[in-house]
């Protein structure tokens, strides 16, 4: 999550004024050509724990969704949508208070609940900040699993560290830091299965881009949510993808990436694949529970 919102937000606004971004009709100024900009829409509910969403998961068939707050709670729901899938609405049932394995309810300190990746069974696995570990949630308003945590997530930056989660078709888990340590290292990809971590590769650094969220498409491909931030003109948002094969990641074509200001703090990505056989990137913002940004749902539709 960004550390000064309220300067951010001073971007937002400034962008607008400017032309610098654009809303729902002037994302495409700056996007890569395979991306067209779908549409915005602001989400709110009258609930002092709605905002700051992090994560998010559709159903396949971009109705049904599941998110997460950075303060530990879950929200699920459904979107509604006309005959070319445009959203009409939202509708929640959330929100539910993230638990530790001993079932208590999670504080600031331990949290920070920032990826979010969901399993074929509907259960969820939730990576954390602050105290950077992963943990399973066979129901939401139970107590958690704890994962291993391996002896490097101890060292991640505090606020920077497991930003983004993504589970592939086989329940592998994967999940990178928001910060490498310098622009000179890479981000260290984790992976989960059989029970034990390993790192089998990393994604170099690019300048100042900073990973959010990342998700398998329906196409088996890996689908990487990134963050520019330049201070009061705001938030510049890039989508990626990549192939994963062994232990190996090639790729890393530019699907989408905005001008400054176009979008609040996107943090949150899925990846699916709509009525017409196109596939869809939807994303949320983080609004950190700042009076002048928004929970924006994003979408974006790949060009064949």
């Amino acid at each position: 999550m960004p550390h000064c919102p309220r300067l951010a937000l001073t971007g937002a606004l400034v962008g607008l004024v400017l032309g610098l971004g654009g809303g729902a009709g002037g994302a495409a100024g700056t996007q890569a050509p395979r991306a067209e900009f779908l549409q915005s829409w602001v989400w709110t509910v009258a609930n002092p724990a709605f905002g700051g969403f992090s994560g998010i998961e559709l159903g396949p068939d971009g109705r049904d969704f599941v998110t997460q707050s950075d303060r530990a709670t879950i929200w699920r729901g459904r979107i509604s949508r006309d005959a070319t899938g445009r959203i009409l609405g939202v509708s929640t049932s959330g929100p539910v208070q993230l638990h530790d394995s001993a079932g208590r309810p999670l504080d600031t300190v331990t949290g920070d609940s920032e990826g979010l990746a969901e399993a074929p069974d509907g259960s969820v696995y939730i990576s954390f900040e602050g105290v950077a570990r992963v943990a399973h949630y066979p129901t939401d308003d139970g107590p958690a699993e704890r994962l291993p945590r391996p002896e490097a997530f101890k060292h991640f930056q505090r606020n920077s560290s497991l930003e983004s989660l993504a589970i592939d078709a086989e329940g592998t888990l994967y999940t990178l830091p928001e910060r490498s340590g310098s622009l000179e290292l890479p981000f260290p990809v984790w992976r989960y299965r059989n029970g034990a971590w390993d790192q089998p590769f990393s994604i170099p650094r690019d300048g100042s881009w900073l990973p959010t969220d990342a998700d398998f498409g329906p196409d088996g491909r890996f689908y990487l949510l990134e963050r520019d931030f330049w201070g009061f003109l705001g938030f510049l948002t890039r989508v990626r993808v990549f192939d994963i094969k062994g232990d190996t990641i090639t790729g890393g074509e530019v699907l989408v990436q905005t001008g400054v200001g176009t979008h609040d703090n996107l943090e949150g990505l899925s990846v699916w694949r709509d009525a017409q056989g196109a596939i869809r990137l939807t994303m949320i913002s983080d609004d950190n529970f700042f009076l002048l940004q928004r929970t924006e749902i994003v979408e974006y539709r790949l060009r064949p």
